[in-house]
């Protein structure tokens, strides 16, 4: 199984400039625990629940800092035809929720560990609705 075949096509993504206080209603909303930031379609970071916290720990203003100030700036990602094998070494190495895919550097999708773990399942639950 490839990247491509698993991941979510439908991503929200930063900007450098995406300040820290927004960073953090996006990842409240319970849907994210990471973003990745982008510079015109090109995974520059990853910016994570983690990196907000270090940053109030610092004591710096979520208002006035921006996702390039604290991202992570070397982020993982996988390329678009990766098999779900090396998808998965990635993540437990480096100990991460999820994973932008890109095509040449340009962000195309993103997966996270549930994805990863709902393409290896068979589901054993049927849904009954009754009258």
């Amino acid at each position: 199984m490839l990247a491509k075949e698993i991941m979510n096509k439908i991503v929200t993504a930063a900007t450098r400039k995406t300040n820290g206080r927004d960073l953090s209603v996006k990842l409240l909303s319970g849907m994210y625990s990471g973003l990745p930031v982008v510079d015109e379609g090109k995974v520059v970071g990853v910016v994570t629940e983690f990196d907000l916290l270090k940053a109030v720990k610092e004591g710096k203003d979520l208002q006035h800092i921006f996702a390039e100030d604290i991202m992570t700036k070397e982020p993982i990602c996988v390329e678009e035809d990766t098999h779900v094998e090396e998808i998965i070494k990635k993540m437990t190495e480096h100990n991460i929720i999820r994973v932008p895919v890109v095509r040449k550097g340009t962000l195309i999708g993103v997966i996270s560990r549930c994805d990863v773990l709902n393409s290896l399942i068979q589901p054993g639950f049927v849904t009954f609705y009754g009258d």
